[in-house]
């Protein structure tokens, strides 16, 4: 059997112990919702949470101002070249197919 772990809220002179979910505790894994630098990690997890159910497409692109197209860039990204396609000085290079030699 599963306990989530008491956390304290206090009121005045009261305590009162409230209990996280689970939800909640895989909420507080993932990038914080005021993250302005993208690195691949962050990017990943959040994909992740979406896949696993943790959080739906759109509470994501709201919770962390995406569009729902950059979203599913990072999940194209992602399935296509793993973590290090997420890395922002790839993106382009992956978008448009590999490095281009020089004729």
């Amino acid at each position: 059997m599963s306990h989530s772990a008491p956390s304290f809220q206090t009121s005045g002179d009261q305590v009162k112990i409230v209990r996280m979910t689970e939800r909640q505790r895989e909420l507080d894994k993932l990038p914080s919702p005021k993250t302005r630098r993208w690195v691949m990690r962050r990017k990943a997890q959040v994909v992740t949470a979406v896949r696993n159910g943790v959080l739906s497409l759109p509470e994501a692109c709201e919770r962390y101002h995406l569009s729902e197209e950059e979203f599913s860039s990072w999940a194209q990204l992602l399935d296509s070249h793993g973590v290090h396609g997420l890395r922002a000085t790839r993106i382009q290079e992956y978008r448009n197919g590999g490095p281009h030699e020089d004729a």
